[in-house]
């Protein structure tokens, strides 16, 4: 009898360990997609890439993206901290109406956002800004507004992230002793999120190097004058310049592969945090 129980254990053990089998068998299918993909942009651009850093035009893209999305990032998260600090430890009016209006703008098309962009600068108020010298429609100020509206509700969204999972509790001990609510938000939840808002701001900073699709409807792709990176992509495609195209993708897939190693490489625990880890191991 104890033999059959053994064997049946055993049995229907086995066909419990088919299950993460089918998964990696699975999840080699996207893998394997995701893989052709890059490996088409790098055997397609590494040949040009040389080319390419030489073009005026390409490096007219480059700097445009870099400039405009190091603004719109700053913007982002001057505007994103208190926002976040609002929503996590302040009783707001309509917070809820708020977190749901922010996911709801994550959702949407970014090339929608774009056009509700175009209609707002279109507006007498718009064309008001536009009469005392800030044009933004098919200007370059145009690409930090269309980075600024597509990436701040991802700003706030991190850094609420990171401002929830301090304890409160450190900031009750500091105000029972005096401290000020900016000087726990300086002294304690600061420090605590410091690695969490450095990846924000270059999570953010990615993303903007990437924008096209509200950038695009917003200020359209003039060349050599709102001619951003995923810009300078659509235009060579267009007229045919694949090899362009694709050392364009070159750099920006380099610079996507940089920002996710500085990611990566932050959200590592610091050294005090494992030697926390391994006493508690230990202990444990």
């Amino acid at each position: 009898m104890s033999s059959q129980t053994n064997y049946k254990e055993k049995h229907a053990g086995r066909k419990r360990d088919l299950f993460p089998i089918v998964c990696i068998v699975i999840a080699c299918v996207p893998l394997l997609f995701i893989c052709s993909a890059i490996l088409t942009i790098i055997a397609g651009g590494v040949t040009h890439v040389g080319e390419a850093v030489t073009s005026a035009e390409v490096l007219f893209s480059l700097r445009m993206s870099v400039v405009t999305s190091t603004i719109s990032t700053t913007l982002c998260l001057l505007l994103a901290l208190p926002t976040a600090y609002a929503l996590t430890r302040t009783s707001m009016p309509f917070k809820r109406a708020a977190e749901t209006l922010m996911q709801l703008t994550l959702s949407l098309p970014y090339i929608l956002l774009g056009f509700a962009l175009l209609l707002m600068f279109s507006s007498p108020a718009g064309k008001a800004l536009k009469d005392i010298g800030f044009a933004v429609v098919f200007q370059p100020v145009g690409i930090v507004f269309a980075q600024l509206i597509v990436n701040l509700p991802f700003s706030i969204r991190m850094v609420r992230t990171a401002f929830g999972d301090v304890n409160p509790r450190m900031e009750f001990v500091a105000k029972t002793l005096g401290a000020s609510s900016f000087e726990t938000f300086r002294t304690i939840i600061l420090p605590i999120c410091r690695n969490s808002i450095i990846s924000t701001f270059v999570l953010t900073w990615a993303r903007g190097m990437g924008e096209f699709g509200a950038t695009l409807m917003l200020v359209g792709v003039t060349r050599m004058r709102t001619e951003t990176l995923p810009g300078s992509v659509y235009l060579s495609i267009s007229t045919g310049n694949t090899d362009t195209a694709m050392a364009t993708a070159m750099i920006m897939l380099i610079v996507s592969a940089v920002t996710l190693v500085v990611t990566n490489v932050l959200s590592k625990p610091v050294g005090g945090n494992r030697v926390e880890r391994k006493r508690r191991k230990k202990a444990g």
